[in-house]
């Protein structure tokens, strides 16, 4: 096991590797100057464009900014932005308890909903919750991301504020404060700011583990041991989640860390639709900026947590199936 774990460890610095230099060559490509974003409308002159280049290194060749870039990050050092002058690393301090506020709610939907009801599907299979089930994942995946927080925004923030509803009776489209949290747990009224964005988050994965949870369940009670379990007189519950549902946990466990993918794509749209200061709105603003430093720290942030996540998820799923183990050559 020890092995299993090291060998996907290592395969951490290759793979951060590339995403850096894949990201830090699709920054020099691009035909845009940040320079001229910097001067704006105004544009800047011949010597103070100079002045600028030479500050943020831009006037060396690119094989010499991608030198030090990476001599930098090897240090832990992600860099200044080139609109502020703060350190990514401030900046990265500042938005990240937001976003992992926003990712574990997203998460904690859609585990809880989607396993819930990709259970009640299978073990319901051709009543009219298994329909019901069915027809909500599909509309749910047929809908982006960002048509779903909409459609939540006009439902339970515009309409009701048009129409004169009281504050309770409304849910806010942004307005989080940073100081109303301890920890992950919402305090005061933030859960109202929290609710939309994280729905919106969570609901899309939700349906898709909803789909597998289902496939995997019912595969699960066609099972011999099933059937034995039955024909023992096991009660139907206790069969359903000790002996199925455990079966059934490795495709849902895989999905949930894949799906994290996913979810950091989907953060990136959803901070931006709820102003919400997270890393994946700083990352939208920094790319409409040109602020290539925020935009590469930020993004090695989001490729290492995307695979140490990955990581768990393959140890984790070593230690429920050994054959996966064996199978990589443990």
């Amino acid at each position: 096991m020890g092995r299993y774990v090291l060998r996907r460890a290592l395969w951490f610095l290759p793979l951060t590797w590339a995403a850096v230099t894949l990201l830090f060559v699709a920054f020099h490509v691009m035909p845009a100057d940040p320079v001229d974003l910097m001067g704006g409308s105004r544009g800047v002159t011949p010597q103070v464009r100079a002045n600028i280049e030479s500050r943020l290194g831009l006037d060396q060749p690119v094989h010499v900014q991608y030198g030090r870039y990476m001599a930098r990050l090897a240090q832990g050092d992600l860099g200044e932005s080139f609109r502020s002058g703060r350190s990514v690393g401030s900046i990265l301090a500042q938005t990240a308890p937001a976003s992992v506020r926003l990712a574990f709610w997203a998460v904690t939907i859609q585990v809880v909903l989607g396993l819930a009801a990709g259970v009640l599907s299978a073990v319901k299979r051709k009543s009219w919750a298994d329909s019901l089930v069915t027809v909500s994942t599909t509309l749910l995946l047929a809908v982006p991301v960002f048509v779903l927080g909409y459609l939540l925004i006009y439902t339970f923030s515009v309409t009701p504020a048009q129409r004169g509803f009281p504050d309770w009776a409304r849910l806010p489209a942004e307005g989080i404060r940073p100081d109303r949290w301890l920890g992950v747990i919402p305090l005061g009224g933030q859960w109202r700011s929290l609710v939309l964005p994280a729905v919106t988050l969570g609901a899309v994965n939700a349906a898709l583990l909803a789909r597998v949870a289902r496939g995997a369940m019912l595969d699960a009670l066609l099972g011999d041991y099933i059937r034995t379990a039955e024909a023992l007189g096991v009660p139907r519950r206790r069969i359903i989640l000790h002996h199925a549902l455990r079966n059934a946990m490795l495709p849902v466990l895989t999905l949930v860390g894949l799906s994290l993918a996913d979810l950091i794509g989907a953060a990136v749209i959803t901070e931006t639709i709820f102003n919400w200061p997270g890393i994946g709105s700083t990352v939208a603003r920094a790319v409409l900026d040109l602020d290539a430093p925020v935009v590469l720290g930020l993004s090695i942030v989001l490729v290492v947590t995307y695979l140490a996540v990955n990581l768990v998820v393959d140890v984790g799923y070593a230690l429920l199936d050994p054959r996966a183990r064996h199978q990589d050559g443990d």
